[in-house]
């Protein structure tokens, strides 16, 4: 009897040392690999009735062209449910740019009162329509890009990168 538990302490002892090997070697392995941020120049983004990007973060190479596509994916007609994508400089107060946007329907939802922090903008896209707009970020930072539809900018934003 005294062989048997002496038999089952020791093993239990054996296999908790080798479990806690396996566990350091596999933090070790992870924590080795440095993940760098993917970056593209070209970027493809879409919106849909649901009032969503398909994407929120894009990383891009500052001082060099970007294209953008855009396309609504959605069904709603136009009047009720446009798309736009506004990128915005740097440091842009998107709110205060998305609320004067909102009142601006004779220009597409683009206020003339905030023009100057555009960087790019596609125009107003309704139903399975898509637009390609090419600019260039000039300085490594964070861009905000919206939608500017009444309403919309607080679901449909994300982030440019520059690098």
């Amino acid at each position: 009897m005294k062989k048997l538990f002496l038999v089952t302490v020791v093993a239990l002892g054996i296999i908790s040392c080798g479990s806690d090997k396996k566990e350091s070697e596999k933090v070790e392995t992870t924590s080795t690999k440095s993940e760098e941020p993917k970056t593209s120049n070209v970027l493809e983004l879409k919106g849909n009735d649901d009032m969503k990007f398909d994407k929120s973060q894009f990383t891009v190479k500052a001082g060099q062209e970007v294209t953008l596509t855009f396309t609504n994916e959605g069904v709603l007609p136009l009047e009720t449910m446009g798309h736009n994508v506004v990128v915005l400089e740097k440091g842009a107060d998107v709110q205060t740019f998305a609320t004067a946007s909102a009142k601006a329907k004779e220009t597409n939802y683009i206020s003339e009162l905030y023009i100057t922090d555009i960087v790019a903008q596609t125009k107003l896209l309704g139903t399975g329509e898509s637009e390609t707009i090419k600019f260039t970020l000039k300085e490594p930072g964070e861009y905000t890009y919206i939608c500017t539809f009444p309403g919309h900018w607080i679901a449909m934003k994300g982030t440019i990168t520059a690098i």
